[in-house]
């Protein structure tokens, strides 16, 4: 029985961000435009098909997906294109960090979804201008 609450509230965390990001492109793409509009949107869409299937995975445990928030409050203040394209960094690391637990799962399929959506989120978050990190989600040593 812990393995499998351990499983479902490592897909609720993955969830949340998912959710997150979903609401957050949507501030991203309002101050873009062009190629830069077209990006935000697909990866949008990623992060919708991903928050998509999390919730089916919960579903299929037996669980219910918890709801996503009302509202989110952004990081940062959005006014420009670029303060957008920060945004979108800051979403991806999140994704990242949000999957962190999935990974720790004993189930080797989760453990690769994990491995697979956090390196795609850290691929964006690069292609956005975010701070490249070795290992994207953990905090840095000091």
């Amino acid at each position: 029985m812990a393995i499998a609450s351990a499983k479902i509230a490592a897909l609720q965390a993955a969830l949340a961000v998912e959710q997150a990001a979903s609401y957050g492109y949507g501030v991203v793409g309002a101050h873009l435009r062009g190629t830069a509009f077209t990006l935000a949107a697909a990866d949008c869409v990623a992060h919708e098909r991903a928050r998509d299937s999390l919730a089916a995975m919960i579903m299929a445990l037996g669980a219910d997906p918890r709801p996503a928030a009302i509202v989110y409050r952004m990081p940062i203040a959005v006014k420009t294109a670029r303060d957008a394209a920060l945004l979108a960094a800051d979403l991806e690391n999140g994704v990242v960090a949000g999957y962190l637990s999935l990974v720790a799962v004993p189930e080797a399929a989760l453990r690769r979804l994990a491995a697979v959506r956090m390196q795609a989120a850290a691929v964006r978050a690069a292609r956005w201008g975010g701070a490249q990190q070795s290992f994207p989600g953990l905090a840095a040593r000091r």
